[in-house]
């Protein structure tokens, strides 16, 4: 029943190829070009799943994606602008990226994405119109990103050990207090750190309408006097008292394993069931959400200006919009991560993930500006 699945996407793909010579012409130019695709490293879930990505698109299509793993993309928004500067408009040394939010703003607003190019991806007729696909942080994509999946910001606990856990921010700090050395987040600007910042805050001044303007036009230290008052009293009864913190989200999975941490945090509402299966977290372990609902975004794909192979990473990106491959990525064995697509498209597990209630994003100024007051309160 696959295959035939499989093949039926296949002939409708190639009926949408012949309607558009200009996608045939990509494709032939992709054909033997390497794709250097700049993305987060810290899963080994998603490692495996790009591997076989890679040797999907080397037999269909002829195109090598190599992974060049980043702990955080603005590494990667910077070398770009280095690029630009010194006048580097072609044969740049990044071919595709993993972005959302701040990273992309700072990359549209600096011109560094090649496009539009989305609405012409044979694929883009699978994804699901009904999903904020068009704007990441209140800011228009423009088709300057296709979008690759959805993220929500979720806690796991294990139910044997913690089996009522905290359901605000103001239950955690209870919880905290009362269980001294059991609580932690990733250090910002990891990303999760700083989600964490963000949900927390939205908690906090009760989700205030102001979060959605730039910060440079709302009183950012009166906005956020609550938020580093209601750090100040976790840090003292945190994990390590706040002296260190987890790098990551896999870190709090791992702490949580062993038994150190009652709650690890994770972007992925299905990363539980991935873990389960290799054996990284107990079976009894279950994701949840604060009672307010989760930090939500979709993340998207993107193609620099001065890409080597813009054509190959055009391929990679339809090629992991299509069917085969959000089913794979959405499949709770393999990495478990919310397709963008109808519903009607995915097979297999992929078809049944429960995403919980969703918080929009601040706007992405709200992001460096909080890691920047972190770093000025809390990292040394």
């Amino acid at each position: 029943m696959t295959r035939l699945i499989t093949l039926i996407f296949s002939l409708l793909t190639v009926t949408h190829l012949h309607a558009n010579n200009s996608w045939e012409e990509i494709t032939n130019k992709a054909d033997g070009q390497t794709v250097y695709f700049h993305a987060w490293g810290g899963s080994q879930e998603i490692n495996n799943y790009l591997r076989w990505a890679n040797s999907q698109l080397q037999q269909q299509h002829g195109v090598t994606l190599k992974h060049v793993k980043v702990t955080d993309i603005a590494e990667t928004t910077a070398r770009l602008i280095a690029e630009k500067a010194a006048g580097k408009n072609s044969g740049g040394s990044v071919d595709m990226v993993w972005i959302n939010g701040e990273n992309f703003k700072s990359m549209k607003s600096n011109k560094l994405l090649f496009g539009p190019f989305v609405d012409q991806l044979p694929s883009w007729q699978y994804v699901d119109q009904s999903l904020p696909v068009d704007s990441d942080f209140s800011v228009p994509t423009d088709g300057l990103e296709a979008p690759w999946g959805v993220g929500q910001l979720v806690f796991i606990h294990d139910t044997q050990k913690l089996n009522n856990p905290p359901a605000s921010f103001s239950e955690l700090l209870s919880y905290a207090k009362a269980y001294p050395n059991r609580i932690t987040y990733p250090k910002p600007p990891a990303f999760h750190g700083t989600s964490f910042l963000k949900a927390l805050l939205i908690e906090l001044t009760n989700n205030d309408e102001t979060l959605s303007q730039p910060t440079e036009k709302v009183d950012f230290q009166l906005i956020t006097a609550p938020l580093w008052k209601y750090l100040d009293e976790l840090h003292t009864v945190a994990w390590r008292k706040g002296t260190q913190f987890p790098s990551g989200s896999a870190e709090t999975l791992q702490l949580l394993d062993d038994g150190q941490l009652d709650l690890a945090i994770t972007f992925n509402p299905n990363a539980v069931f991935s873990a389960q299966e290799n054996g990284t977290l107990a079976d009894s372990t279950a994701a949840y959400a604060m009672d307010m609902g989760a930090l939500s975004n979709i993340h998207f794909l993107a193609i620099p200006w001065n890409a080597t192979a813009s054509e190959g990473a055009q391929v990679a990106i339809n090629f992991l919009l299509s069917p085969e491959a959000q089913s794979r990525k959405g499949d709770l064995k393999i990495w478990g991560d919310p397709s963008v697509l109808q519903n009607q498209y995915l097979t297999g597990t992929a078809k049944n993930t429960q995403l919980f209630k969703s918080i929009a994003e601040p706007h992405p100024s709200w992001q460096v500006a909080l890691e920047t007051e972190w770093q000025k309160r809390y990292g040394n």
